[in-house]
């Protein structure tokens, strides 16, 4: 059964900025508390191919896998799937990033399903996935905002 979340945050900073910093995937790991590490593996055009490797969760267990992200300068907008699907039958991400005031609203949304195999529920991703989308939401924010006032950037890694 397909599951989804929807999230959104106002972040206090120009949306070329907030869009600039979002799509240089590169620098995830410094902006994401969850990411642990990065090897981008192909890049063309406004499509890149990367392994992303999370911290390890509580009980030790450390999750990677191979997502692709292609972006729209034009509409501010990004989509996203996992090639290597793992524990879903499929995972895909819609970014959007809009003028709100004068910041730019983020708003993530994600569909995915869990295999039958899956170490978890879709219920239990679901509510996973609303609850750690917060968290790592207010982090960027705070990171973004404070380039946004003549902070030093976020490194790479």
């Amino acid at each position: 059964m397909a599951s989804s979340t929807d999230n959104s945050i106002h972040v206090d900073a120009p949306i070329e900025l907030v869009w600039r910093t979002m799509n240089d995937v590169r620098r995830w790991p410094s902006l994401f508390t969850e990411y642990a590490s990065i090897e981008v593996l192909h890049e063309e055009g406004t499509t890149v191919r990367f392994r992303l490797t999370m911290v390890p969760d509580p009980d030790g267990t450390v999750w990677s896998w191979v997502s692709e992200r292609t972006w729209d300068d034009e509409t501010r907008t990004s989509r996203a799937h996992r090639v290597e699907t793992g524990p879903f039958e499929y995972m895909r991400i819609y970014w959007d990033f809009r003028t709100e005031g004068e910041g730019t609203l983020m708003r993530w949304r994600q569909e995915f399903e869990a295999k039958p195999t899956a170490p978890f529920t879709d219920e239990e991703i679901t509510k996973r996935l609303n609850d750690n989308t917060a968290i790592q939401q207010a982090v960027i924010k705070e990171k973004i905002e404070r380039i946004a006032l003549g902070g030093a950037e976020i490194g790479r890694t």
